[in-house]
C-alpha cells in the first residue's frame, strides 16, 4: 500500500510540475490502479511485489469501483447543472426599462434636471455615439459621455499612447504608454462606469469602412486632427443623415459646431469648403497647445451630444462657437448652408425651420 501511495504521489507531483491538466492527472491515477490490479491477477499468492502492493486484488477492485461511483455522480450532477443553466438562459431577460438602484443614484443629478429627467436619462442609455479620435478632444468627450451614461460608445483611432500625449489627453495613463489609444480609453471608461458598453476600433477611419461603421450609431463626434479625415467624416455623416459634432483647436483657441443638414444646418464642408494651407493651420505638435484647452472644447462636445440625444435646450446647429483661452473671450458666429456645397448640395436650405 505504501509503495502504491508513493507512486501515486510521485505521478501527481510530476503532473503538477509539468502543468498537466487536472483530468489527465486523474487518468494517470486510474492507469496506475489498473496496473496494480493486473499484477495481483498475474502474480501468484505470496509474491513479494503482490504483497508490497496490498496483497489482495479485491481491495483495489473496491477502490476502482468507488472511483467510478464518484465519477458517475459528478457526471450526473454536471448534466443537471447544465440543464438548469440552459433553462435560465432561455428565460426572458428582465426589462431594461428600469434603472438599478446604483444607476439611479449615479445619474441622480441628471434625473432631477427638468430638461433631462428620467426620460432623458433613458434616451442616453439607449443612444449609440461614435467618437472619431481618442486624442486631445476625444479624451474628455469620451470620459464625459461614459460618465453621463451613454449606453453604447464607439471609439476609432489607429494611434498608440505616447508620452507627449499625457500633457492634455487626460483619459490615458502613464502606464498605458505604447497601448492603442482606443483600448486605453476603453479601459478608463469602463472602470469609471461599468454600466456602459464601449466598442474600441483600433484602426484608421477610411472610406471603405466609414459608411458601414456610421450605420451602427446615432450621433458622430469628430475629434480628429487632420482635414482629410474631417472631410471624410462629414461626407459620410451627410450621406447617412447622421448629426455631426465637430471641433478643432490650436495653441490657445478652439472652435465647435453641430452640423446636421437634415435639421436645416450647414454641413462642415459648407463652412470650410477648401482645405486650408498647412502653413496657416499648423498641427499641435508644430504650434503647441495649452493642456486644459482640449478639455474645455472636448467637454463642450459632450454637452452638445447630451443635448442632441435628450432634446434639451438649444444646440450649436447653425452657429460656430469660438473660444479664445488666452484672452478669455468667447464669440459665436452664424453659419449657413451653401447651395453649391460639394458635400451636401445645400441640403439644409431645403429644410423648413
Amino acid at each position: 500500500m505504501i509503495m502504491v501511495g508513493a507512486m501515486a504521489a510521485t505521478l501527481w507531483g510530476i503532473g503538477i510540475a509539468m502543468k498537466v491538466p487536472y483530468a489527465v492527472r486523474w487518468n494517470m491515477m486510474g492507469i496506475l490502479l489498473v496496473g496494480v490490479m493486473m499484477l495481483h491477477v498475474i502474480l501468484p499468492n505470496g509474491h513479494p511485489l503482490r504483497m508490497a502492493t496490498g496483497g489482495d486484488a479485491r481491495l483495489w477492485g473496491l477502490l476502482i469501483a468507488f472511483g467510478f461511483m464518484v465519477w458517475g455522480y459528478r457526471r450526473v450532477l454536471g448534466n443537471l447543472r447544465a440543464r438548469v443553466a440552459a433553462r435560465e438562459s432561455d428565460a426572458p431577460a428582465p426589462s431594461s426599462d428600469s434603472f438599478s438602484e446604483t444607476e439611479l443614484d449615479r445619474y441622480a443629478r441628471h434625473i432631477v434636471l427638468r430638461e433631462i429627467g428620467g426620460p432623458g436619462q433613458k434616451a442616453l442609455r439607449n443612444a449609440k455615439v461614435l467618437v472619431v479620435g481618442a486624442g486631445g478632444l476625444g479624451a474628455p468627450a469620451l470620459q464625459y459621455l461614459a460618465a453621463a451614461g451613454v449606453g453604447t460608445i464607439g471609439v476609432i483611432d489607429d494611434d498608440v499612447v505616447e508620452n507627449a500625449n499625457l500633457q492634455r489627453q487626460v483619459i490615458h495613463l502613464d502606464r498605458n504608454i505604447g497601448m492603442p489609444k482606443v483600448h486605453s480609453a476603453a479601459e478608463a471608461m469602463t472602470a469609471q462606469n461599468p454600466f456602459v458598453t464601449v466598442r474600441p476600433y483600433h484602426r484608421r477611419l477610411t472610406a471603405e469602412i466609414a459608411a458601414d461603421l456610421f450605420d451602427d450609431y446615432d450621433l458622430i463626434l469628430d475629434g480628429t486632427d487632420n482635414f482629410d479625415t474631417r472631410y471624410l467624416i462629414n461626407a459620410t455623416a451627410v450621406e447617412k443623415g447622421k448629426p455631426l459634432i465637430a471641433a478643432a483647436l490650436t495653441q490657445w483657441e478652439g472652435q465647435i459646431s453641430l452640423y446636421d443638414p437634415t435639421k436645416g444646418t450647414p454641413c462642415y464642408a459648407c463652412v470650410f469648403p477648401d482645405t486650408p494651407d498647412p502653413a496657416l493651420v499648423p498641427s499641435c505638435a508644430e504650434a503647441g497647445v495649452v493642456g486644459p484647452l482640449p478639455g474645455v472644447i472636448g467637454a463642450m462636445m459632450a454637452v452638445e451630444a447630451l443635448k442632441v440625444i435628450t432634446g434639451a435646450g438649444e444646440g450649436l446647429g447653425g452657429k460656430l462657437l469660438i473660444y479664445d483661452a488666452l484672452y478669455a473671450q468667447t464669440r459665436t458666429i452664424s453659419i449657413k448652408p451653401r447651395a453649391d456645397c460639394a458635400a451636401c448640395g445645400g441640403r439644409g436650405l431645403h429644410v423648413k425651420a
